[in-house]
């Protein structure tokens, strides 16, 4: 199996690799310059392997909740490229690569994934990791920290740069006193490769034109509209 992933959800940039489960990755925190650096990853890891798009199974990506234009970009790129190879295309939640490369660095199993959403709001998740897949327990959101919804578990474990930045208002609201993975600060693109296998069982694998980026914030406004 060969799998390309993309993530650019947020200020780290990143592409990675599988071969037949030998997962080669390219990462780097470089804000506001994603555009300028996924493709070189992309072109230096299938060169690195000698693989061409062609050869590939399929493009796993970021689809977000994350910053608007690094979700575009993503969902832009592997559209283009998807389209070119005749490739099936594998969307992502941001929030559940967070938590499954929390899973990896630490081996813990049940994670509140929290993204800086800016404008005083997290983009936030529930995530319980089964048969070594983050799996989401609820719903994705986006709202102010002291409105998030834990679903009740023995215990917890806190990811993402939503912590970073709300921690303290997070904690006191949940009334938990949490520790933060500081091992995965961002999501990375090698912890798209388990979801995107565990989403095939689950026909997670859709054709180009299905590759659609999530905007929490757009869904939201929807809502209060109609």
């Amino acid at each position: 199996m060969k799998l390309l992933a993309i993530e650019t959800a947020t200020e780290a940039c990143s592409a990675a690799l599988s071969v037949n489960g030998e997962i080669s990755q390219k990462y780097e925190v470089a804000p506001r310059r994603h555009t300028e650096l996924i493709l070189p990853m992309v072109q230096g890891l299938l060169a690195d392997a000698d693989l061409s798009l062609q050869q590939l199974d399929a493009i796993t990506f970021g689809r977000g909740p994350g910053a608007f234009t690094g979700v575009r970009l993503a969902t832009a790129v592997v559209q283009g490229m998807a389209l070119g190879a005749d490739l099936p295309v594998v969307p992502i939640s941001t929030l559940a690569c967070l938590a499954q490369g929390a899973y990896r660095a630490t081996g813990q199993g049940n994670w509140l994934a929290a993204i800086d959403a800016r404008m005083s709001e997290v983009y936030w998740a529930n995530y319980r990791i089964d048969a070594g897949v983050a799996c989401l327990l609820g719903e994705e959101r986006v709202c102010a920290p002291n409105r998030v919804q834990q679903v009740v578990e023995a215990s917890w474990q806190a990811v993402g740069s939503g912590w970073v930045s709300f921690g303290e208002i997070l904690s006191e609201h949940l009334n938990i006193d949490i520790s933060l993975c500081e091992l995965v600060p961002f999501p990375q693109a090698q912890d798209l490769i388990p979801l995107a296998l565990a989403a095939k069982t689950r026909n997670g694998w859709v054709p180009v034109e299905q590759a659609l980026p999530l905007y929490l914030r757009d869904k939201v406004a929807k809502k209060k509209s109609s």
